[in-house]
């Protein structure tokens, strides 16, 4: 089994590939929940929506929601005065609705999840990290955000000075999600934003103590390449918080568990300092532009793991 910490675009991408490299059925996702919110009357899971999507063929071109959706939902609350500034398609709401009522019903967050990967007919099985609730705050200059006012609404145009996690003292892992690291014989975390996707899911009491004991090895990919990102402002983020905006910043990051990191060949330069952090080095195109691409960086990642492909 191959178990993957997910969060955003990055995940959901890099999960289009691993499936074709890896079976789908031996494959968990651990995902990133701190971006969720109420908002419309209902509860949305961006972060597993995206990859439950993805993985479904329908998400749109954006990266995000249903393809060729709707907003007629979105468009009349305007004309009532709503702040409509987060876009939720009708089918994508739709999704929305169906969870809210099974947590209003008393179902986990797990159990919905399973039920919604189900009805899209995709088979890996996604865990949230926690059931519990746990949002992703962003202090800034224009003062305390949750994560989707800083992102969505704000347009990531505050300067960060501090990220907390409201929640995470009280958050337990989800069923199954300490078992699905240490039972794993490899564990991936996926190109995402280390500080607000991963961040969430470190910060969940045991998960990070699992990540150094499990006897899996463990690869991360790298988001940051030649300093910047495809998408996002975890680059920015990471400045602003006095960090190097660089891959081997990010490596460093997860240095107390980590046993592979892969990085673009465009940071070629940075892979000694990474073996100087005890951390093998796995230098590749990451970029992934297309469905090979995908495919190719999955499979760059399982080989440098030591797993023979399928």
């Amino acid at each position: 089994m191959i178990t993957v910490l997910a969060g955003g675009v990055g995940a959901a991408r890099f999960l289009e590939g691993l499936r074709l490299t890896w079976p789908e059925d031996d494959i968990t996702v651990i995902s990133n929940v701190g971006d969720d919110l109420e908002v419309y009357g209902v509860h949305v899971s961006p972060d597993i929506d995206i990859v439950l999507y993805s993985l479904a063929g329908m998400v749109d071109r954006r990266g995000w929601g249903v393809m060729n959706d709707t907003f007629h939902f979105i468009d009349a609350l305007e004309r009532f005065g709503y702040e409509t500034w987060f876009r939720l398609g009708d089918r994508d709401y739709a999704t929305s609705v169906f969870r809210s009522r099974r947590l209003a019903e008393g179902a986990s967050l797990s159990a919905v999840s399973a039920e919604i990967a189900r009805s899209l007919g995709v088979r890996l099985r996604l865990l949230p990290i926690t059931d519990d609730p746990l949002r992703t705050m962003v202090s800034t200059t224009a003062g305390m955000l949750e994560f989707q006012d800083y992102f969505v609404r704000r347009r990531t145009q505050d300067e960060v000075l501090k990220i907390a996690f409201a929640g995470e003292k009280r958050a337990k892992p989800a069923p199954g999600v300490l078992d699905a690291i240490a039972e794993a014989d490899a564990v991936i975390l996926a190109p995402s934003n280390p500080l607000v996707s991963i961040g969430p899911i470190l910060a969940v009491s045991g998960v990070r103590a699992a990540l150094r004991e499990t006897r899996a090895r463990i690869a991360a990919i790298s988001p940051i390449i030649r300093g910047g990102v495809v998408k996002g402002p975890a680059d920015r983020m990471m400045r602003s918080l006095g960090l190097e905006a660089s891959a081997l910043q990010v490596a460093r990051l997860y240095e107390d568990f980590l046993d592979v990191f892969v990085l673009d060949v465009a940071d070629a330069e940075l892979a000694d300092g990474v073996a100087e952090l005890k951390i093998q080095p796995v230098v590749t195109e990451t970029i992934m532009s297309g469905l090979e691409e995908k495919r190719r960086l999955a499979a760059a990642t399982v080989r440098g793991l030591g797993l023979a492909l399928p």
